[in-house]
Formats: C-alpha cells, structure tokens, sequence
C-alpha cells in the first residue's frame, strides 16, 4: 500500500507526481488550494521544458482538448455581455492550460495514472468520512434521533455543505472514485488492499446515495451494470458481476423507494422535474418547462449563438416573457450543458463538444479503459441536468481527467523521453 504514496524516479518526477497528488487529494476543498498547485506545477513544467516536448502540443488529444476553449474566446468577440463572458473565459482557463501543461511535462502520466486515481480515489473517501462525521457531531449536538441522518436535513446540499461544495460537483468527485476502486478491486490480488478498496467503496457509495444527485447516481449505475461486466469480463465471470451488481442496484433502489427522503429526493423531484407544468404559488418550475423556453430562444440563433457569456441574459428576458418568474429572480442559467453551448456558440459549438466526447468514447472504447470510459459516462450524463463547465470545480474535472486519460494518445510516440519506476500499478 506504502507503494502507492511513493515512486521511485528522478528528482523531477518525483515533484510532478507529488504536486498532482497534492491537486488531487485538495480537489473537494477550497478552490484556492488547487489553483496554487496548479501554478506550481505549471512553473515545474516550464523551468524543466525540454524541446522536443513541444511537438507534444500539436498532437490530436491536446488540439481536440483545446479548441473548445479557443471557440469559447471566440464567442467573446460578437457577445453583448463581455464582463460575463471574461468571467467565464477566466473560469474555464484549466480546459486551455491542463492539457497544454500535461503535453509539455517530462512525467510520465500513462505510467503513474493508476496510482494518481487511487489517491484521487483516498482523498474523496476521507472528505465522505469527514461529512459523516461532522453529520453525527450535530445530530449528537443537538440531540436529534440518529435516524435523522437519513432525513432531508443530512441530504444533497445539506450534507455537503461543510465543504461549502455543490453536491453534485461532490458526488461526480465520488462517483469516479467508485469506478477506481471497483476496478483495483476486480484486478488486484493482494487480499489486503482488497479490503481496503472494499471499505472505501462502501463509504462512498453510501455517501453517493446521502448526497442524492440523481444525474450522477443514474451514470455509476449505468457504469457498474453495462460498463464493468462487458469490459473485464468474459463467460461465467461477466454472468456473475452483471447479476450481483444488478442485486445490488435493485436493493439500493429498494431501499431509496421505502425511505420517505429518499424517495421525495431520487422520486418525487425527478417526477417534477420532468413535467412542463409551472405553479407561480409553490415556486415549481421543473427543468423541463425551462429547457421548452431556452428551445424558443436557441431557434432565433441557432448557428453561432449569442456568445460566450449571453446565457444568462437571454436566459432572464425569456423566463420573464414564460411567466418563469422563479428562474427569473433566481437568474438560473440553463442547467443543461449542452443546450446552454447551444445559447452561447450555437450549433457549431455543441458539435465540437460532441465531437470531443466522441474522440474520448473511440479511444476508450479503443483502449478498453473502464476508467475513462466511467469518467466519460459521468460527464455525459451529469451534461443533461448541469452546467459544469460554468463552475470552477467542474472545469477542474473535466480539463483534469480528459488531459489525463488523453495523455496515453501522444505519450506514446515519444517513450523513451518517459523515464520512471518499473511499474505505475498501486499493488
């Protein structure tokens, strides 16, 4: 286990791998933190730039990484909202600069990857235990019956407040997790670590369920269901994870079913989320009638947008025109990925976005990369009921973990530039 923490190469690599360790274990936590070590490891890249590296950026993974960005500044330029636009051209900055970083770093990420995710995998495990603890600490506080852990006082926003996270940002952080610890624990053999990654993929998963994200919690069924068994496995093996993971699903939403909370949080408000009928007086406005009016819009600019930084202004003179006074004071943006790159960059923008995902499901698919496969089914799916992109913390994810899992692309034709220990596995 010690072996994951440590690895035995040059100076230089040493500090890389423990600087991207130290941006992944911080990741949950104030944003601050993981943007100094970014900047760390940006100035370790240039001081120890070599030229041959510079080839690396010209390669496909990275430009097809970049070009959303470069497309984003581009919609600056015919924006009517150019404050709103700089701010997200600055919040999206790590979709530009991580793959460009990762392209020009001496490291060797396809060799050190699985011992990055696992303590990426640890540091979510340790910010679930920490919620769990601080939930009990207050119900013991307040002398409230421990069976209120499981009310919606405890849930979604509630739980993951003491991060002062979004719960969803949190659970796509948990979910991976999920999938890296479901991996180690089908291919590693030590009986030890097994139970280890055992004990951390059970406080996860039920802290997946505490948390209540229904978008994130639908991709991790679809990933351990269809994903795992149709990718490790084969014959009786594949028979045997597909029926205990469908067990364990069906029991889980048995479970969500039967606890009042739980079936209002995972049911009832998905129920209401899907239906375009508004009530002024109890504030609902469901995602769906939000998304008929944001269609409305999206057709009178349906090839270049508005431009980066237009949502949300759009956005506001359209729900006042729909009666959506809720999402009018509320200045909600489109919590829909892709119809908000709609809004912004039109049909040319949502077809680069497309395309970027299509370019990481070939090469996982290519690959057979349950890893990144699962990271791209979370981002896929979180899409339809989020913004990610507009948040710091999901920019992070997504330029992160992409430039990450892309980096075995053009890692490959210049190995012997790589140097490192004999092995990047955590056993």
């Amino acid at each position: 286990m010690r072996e994951i923490f440590s690895i035995d190469d040059t100076v230089e690599n040493r500090i890389s791998f423990y600087l991207l360790a130290c941006l992944l274990v911080v990741l949950p936590y104030d944003f601050f933190y993981s943007q100094v070590i970014l900047i760390c490891f940006g100035f370790h890249c240039i001081f120890h730039l070599r030229k041959q590296q510079l080839k690396n950026i010209m390669t496909k993974p990275v430009l097809v990484q970049v070009s959303f960005y470069l497309l984003a500044v581009a919609g600056l330029l015919y924006s009517q909202d150019k404050d709103e636009a700089f701010s997200i051209i600055t919040r999206q900055w790590a979709i530009l600069i991580m793959p460009l970083l990762f392209s020009i770093s001496n490291f060797n990420l396809q060799k050190y990857k699985l011992r990055l995710l696992c303590i990426f995998g640890f540091g979510c495990t340790a910010s679930i235990l920490y919620l769990y603890v601080d939930a009990l600490h207050t119900i013991h506080y307040f002398q409230l019956p421990y069976s209120s852990l499981f009310s919606l006082i405890f849930m979604n926003h509630n739980f993951s407040m003491p991060l002062k996270l979004h719960a969803t940002y949190l659970s796509i952080y948990v979910a991976l997790s999920l999938v890296i610890f479901l991996y180690l624990l089908c291919t590693e053999k030590p009986l030890r670590q097994k139970w280890v990654y055992i004990l951390c993929t059970g406080l996860l998963f039920a802290g997946l369920i505490q948390l209540s994200s229904r978008s994130v919690f639908i991709a991790f069924l679809m990933i351990m269901n269809l994903g795992f068994p149709f990718f490790l496995f084969k014959g009786k093996k594949r028979v045997l994870f597909f029926l205990t993971a469908s067990l364990i699903s069906a029991a889980t939403l048995f479970m969500i079913g039967n606890v009042d909370s739980f079936k209002t949080r995972y049911i009832s408000e998905l129920k209401t989320d899907l239906t375009d009928h508004v009530t002024i007086i109890d504030n609902t406005e469901p995602r769906l009638a939000r998304w008929e009016a944001i269609f409305e819009l999206v057709k009178r600019s349906p090839i270049i947008g508005y431009g980066t930084g237009a949502e949300r202004k759009e956005l506001k003179e359209k729900f006042f025109e729909k009666r959506l006074y809720f999402s009018y004071l509320n200045e909600f943006n489109a919590h829909n990925q892709y119809l908000s790159i709609l809004i912004r960059l039109g049909l040319i923008g949502l077809a680069l976005f497309l395309y970027i995902l299509y370019f990481g499901f070939a090469t996982a698919l290519r690959n057979r990369d349950i890893l990144f496969l699962g990271f791209l089914v979370i981002i896929t799916v979180v899409g339809v009921s989020e913004n990610f992109l507009d948040m710091d913390r999901g920019v992070f994810f997504y330029s992160f973990f992409l430039a990450l899992f892309l980096a075995n692309e053009w890692q490959e034709v210049l190995k012997p530039v790589y140097s490192g220990s004999k092995t990047g596995n955590p056993a």
